[in-house]
Parts: C-alpha cells; sequence; structure tokens
C-alpha cells in the first residue's frame, strides 16, 4: 500500500540528527542500525557454514589432504564463537539509541594508550560531564569486538589525517558515568555508521559495585533505561 508523503514527514528527514528526542527517533539512525545487525547476523551465519565445510573437506578427502583444513576448522570455530557472542551487542545499542539523542561533537579528545583518570589502560574518549561540564570523563574501549577499525583513525602521531578526519565530527549518544554509543559520521554525514557501544565497567561488569558519579536521579534513572546498572536513584542501594 503506498502512503503518501507528508510535508510533516519531508521536514522531519531534513533535521539535523541532534534535534531529534532520541537518536533512534532519527531515520538514518535505524536504517544504520539495521544493517548493523543485519551484518552481525551474516557474518556468524558465513562462520557456522565456514566451519561445517572445512569440516565436510576433513571428513570427505583422502588422508592427510583432509587435515590441511584443519587450520580453517579452528578459525572458523574461534570467529564463529566470537560473533555469537557478538550477536546480543546490536539490541544493547538500540536501547541506548533509544534513551539518548544525538550530539555532533568536534575534535574530541582520545588517545590509544591510559587515560591518567580511567582505572584500565584502553584507548578512549573523552568527554564533558553533563552536569558538570568542566569535569572531563574518559570513556574506554572495554570490549575488544570490532575495535580495530576505530584504533586505525583514533591513530596516533604518525596516523595519516585522512583517516582520523573520518571520525570528525563523532556522533555521541549517552551519558559517559554510564554508557554510550559512538559513531563515525556516513559519507555525506546524514547519518552514523561504525556504531559502537562503550561503557564504565562499573555500569555493566557485576563484579564492580555501581557508582552513581553524584549524577541526578533522573539522570541515573534514564542510564538505567539504558541498561546501565546503577545504584537507585531513590535509595542509594545497589543492585545485585
Amino acid at each position: 500500500m503506498f502512503f503518501p508523503e507528508t510535508s510533516t514527514h519531508r521536514e522531519s528527514l531534513r533535521m539535523p540528527p541532534n534535534d531529534y528526542s532520541t537518536a533512534w527517533d532519527h531515520p538514518a539512525t535505524r536504517r544504520a542500525w539495521i544493517q548493523h545487525m543485519a551484518m552481525s547476523v551474516v557474518s556468524l551465519v558465513g562462520w557456522v557454514v565456514c566451519w561445517f565445510g572445512a569440516l565436510f573437506l576433513i571428513v570427505a578427502t583422502p588422508g592427510w589432504i583432509g587435515w590441511l583444513f584443519f587450520p580453517v576448522l579452528l578459525y572458523a570455530f574461534f570467529r564463529a564463537f566470537l560473533h555469537l557472542f557478538y550477536i546480543p551487542w546490536p539490541a544493547r545499542i538500540q536501547r541506548i539509541l533509544g534513551q539518548y539523542p544525538w550530539q555532533i561533537l568536534p575534535a574530541v579528545p582520545r588517545g590509544l594508550g591510559k587515560h591518567p583518570k580511567a582505572r584500565d589502560d584502553e584507548m578512549w574518549f573523552e568527554f564533558a560531564n553533563p552536569e558538570n561540564p568542566e569535569e572531563r570523563i574518559p570513556l574506554p574501549f572495554l570490549s575488544s569486538m570490532r575495535t580495530y577499525w576505530w584504533m586505525k583513525r583514533i591513530g596516533g602521531p604518525r596516523t595519516k589525517p585522512e583517516l582520523k578526519a573520518q571520525i570528525e565530527p563523532l556522533w555521541f549518544a549517552g551519558d559517559p558515568r554510564f554508557l554510550a554509543v559512538v559513531a563515525a559520521p556516513s559519507r555525506g554525514g546524514s547519518g552514523p555508521k561504525r556504531m559502537h557501544l562503550l561503557y564504565q565497567r562499573p555500569a555493566r561488569d557485576r563484579r564492580f559495585v555501581p557508582v552513581d558519579w553524584n549524577a541526578s536521579p533522573a539522570a541515573l534513572e534514564r542510564a538505567r533505561r539504558a541498561g546501565a546498572r546503577v545504584p537507585d536513584p531513590v535509595s542509594g542501594t545497589h543492585p545485585s
């Protein structure tokens, strides 16, 4: 069925991405997320098929020839296992996009080595505390999944300027005290690409006590809805 395009819809498509109440309301973001999820599923299926193919060749081919495919079998199993672990992450990204709007940030401080204020020795972006802009908070890349692309573009003094330019300006949705999604601008800058989830370890790791960062009850509740582990905004108790 054909639905005519209304003037309101056309106006919405022309809105800057940071004018939407949440990042998920931005049409180009929803399309990028669907592509992101589809590629995750396709990659998982592809490596599973590769594993079965290598197993078939080992069994079907005679003698030592079959064993030539054994490294392929092991590598396909390893990659399939990694992709199986990654499958829930697009849903976590969507949960954050549904709570926070995009911020389009130029010249975000970044680094490959350990940040002086961070507990983890990982590459990082640094953002302003939304309730205390003078405080700067490092948000590390704690997950090693799909980080090589970002590592090449965060780079160092010898990184080519054209690589660094691919993440300028940085798309950011979230709260750096807890968790967030970062993305590079697509060609033309109308949408995001390479969406990646960043988080503070206490916000997701049950081995750590959640930290409230002196955030307001509204900010804590918003972070909770986005998937973060935070202290109870009223009683101050910790989640199990």
